[in-house]
C-alpha cells in the first residue's frame, strides 16, 4: 500500500509560500530528502484551514477562468499551482453517495470502484472530512510485462480512509487501490509528479477478481494524432513507419502498427501486425496478436 508518513511538526503555511518553496527546491518523490521537504510543506498547508475556502471563493468570483485554462483534470479537481519544474499542487473533492454530484454523475465519474495503480509518484494528505476509503494492494512491477490479461502478483494490505491529517506517498507502479466514497464530502491535497517521463509510462486498471491487468488507459495526444494522420497523408504513414520501427516506448510502437494496419487492406493488414510479433517487448507482441485475432 502507499507509504504512510507521520506528518512532521510544521508551522501553518499559505499556498503562495508552499508553491514558491517547492518551485525553488523542485520535487523528486523518489528522493528521501525531497520527500521530507515536501511532507513538511504539505503538512503546513493542510494545517491552514482557510486557504482553500479563500481560493475557491476567488475562483468562483473569477468565473473559474483560470481552472478552465489550465486544469487538465475532471471537475472534482481544483488546480492550486502548476510548476514549470515538473509537478503540480491540487485539491481533490470526494463526494459521498448522498451528494448531488454523485447522484447525478455516478461512481465512475470519480473513479470509485476502479482498482488502479499510477504511473507517477504523488504525496497526499487528508484535508477535510473523513476521507475516501480504499482497499490497498501492492505488487512487484519488476515481475510484470504489462500485457492485458497478465496476472499480477497482488498482495492485499488493508482497507482504510484518508482522514484529516493522514499523509501517504503513492509510489508509481507499486501501489494499487480501489476507492470508495467517504461517509460525507471530503477533500485531499496532493503534490503530483508531472515529469516528462510520465505520459510514456502505462497505468494499469486491475481486475481484482481475476488478479490481472484489465486496461492500460494511458494514451498521449500524439498517438491519437498518429492514428488520424495515416488516413490523411502519406507523410503520416511515413511517420508511423518510423515510430513502429524506432520509437523507444513500446506502447507507441504498437499504436503505430495499429495505425498502419487500419489503412492497409486485406492481407496487408495482417502482414503489418505480424511485424509486431517480432518486437522485443512483450506488450507489443501481445497487442498485435490480439489485434490479429479480431
Amino acid at each position: 500500500m502507499p507509504r504512510l508518513i507521520d506528518p512532521p511538526a510544521a508551522p501553518e503555511y499559505d499556498l503562495a509560500e508552499v508553491a514558491a518553496r517547492l518551485d525553488e527546491s523542485g520535487v523528486d518523490l523518489a528522493d528521501e530528502a525531497s520527500i521530507a521537504h515536501c511532507t513538511g510543506l504539505l503538512a503546513g498547508l493542510a494545517r491552514n484551514r482557510d486557504f482553500l475556502a479563500d481560493r475557491i471563493i476567488a475562483e468562483l468570483k473569477a468565473s473559474y477562468a483560470d481552472q478552465l485554462a489550465v486544469n487538465r483534470y475532471s471537475a472534482q479537481v481544483l488546480l492550486l499551482h502548476r510548476s514549470p519544474r515538473g509537478f503540480f499542487l491540487r485539491a481533490n473533492l470526494w463526494p459521498a453517495t448522498t451528494d448531488a454530484v454523485y447522484v447525478a454523475s455516478g461512481a465512475a465519474a470519480f473513479a470509485y470502484g476502479v482498482p488502479h495503480d499510477h504511473n507517477f509518484h504523488f504525496l497526499t494528505a487528508g484535508y477535510w472530512g473523513p476521507g475516501y476509503v480504499s482497499d490497498y494492494y501492492d505488487y512487484d512491477a519488476e515481475r510484470v510485462d504489462g500485457r492485458l490479461g497478465e496476472a499480477l502478483p497482488l498482495r492485499f494490505v488493508e482497507r482504510s480512509a484518508l482522514g484529516e491529517g493522514r499523509m501517504m506517498l503513492y509510489r508509481a507502479h507499486r501501489d494499487i487501490h480501489s476507492q470508495f466514497p467517504p461517509e460525507r464530502l471530503s477533500i485531499s491535497l496532493n503534490i503530483m509528479d508531472e515529469g516528462e517521463h510520465v505520459p510514456w509510462r502505462d497505468q494499469y486498471i486491475v481486475d481484482l477478481k481475476q488478479g490481472t491487468i484489465a486496461k492500460r488507459p494511458t494514451l498521449t495526444s500524439g498517438e491519437m494524432l498518429l492514428r488520424c494522420a495515416v488516413h490523411l497523408t502519406d507523410n503520416g504513414k511515413d511517420v508511423a513507419e518510423q515510430f513502429a520501427r524506432m520509437h523507444p516506448v513500446p506502447r507507441v510502437r504498437a499504436n503505430a502498427l495499429a495505425a498502419l494496419a487500419a489503412v492497409t487492406e486485406s492481407k496487408g493488414r495482417s502482414a503489418v501486425l505480424e511485424r509486431g510479433l517480432r518486437d522485443a517487448d512483450a506488450r507489443v507482441r501481445d497487442d498485435c496478436e490480439r489485434w490479429l485475432a479480431i
